[in-house]
């Protein structure tokens, strides 16, 4: 019986883990708007795999406009600090391609 209840426990706590887990694969509101351009195979450059740090400042020079950039400029401006660094943690996280 106690067998049978600590094989359960554990079961479900591993059920919450991968649940957990699956929800932090989910991209992060605005990521959708990223592979557009920066998608394998796509004008920019794909973003997946590139290292977090890369990404956050690459976002802030764009929003700060210590960047040369046609569009990026104006798209960076559009998130937060918060927002960009989950972006980026998001796209850091994802296999390159």
């Amino acid at each position: 019986m106690r067998a049978a209840r600590a094989l359960a426990l554990a079961f479900a706590a591993f059920a919450s883990a991968s649940g957990a887990r699956a929800a932090e694969m989910r991209a992060p509101p605005g990521a959708s708007s990223c592979t557009g351009c920066h998608a394998q195979g796509a004008a920019m450059g794909a973003l997946e795999g590139r290292p977090e740090a890369e990404i956050v400042a690459a976002l802030a020079a764009f929003r700060l406009g210590e960047r040369p950039a046609t569009l990026m400029n104006r798209i960076a401006k559009g998130f937060d600090e918060a927002e960009s660094r989950a972006i980026a943690a998001w796209f850091a996280a994802q296999e390159a391609r």
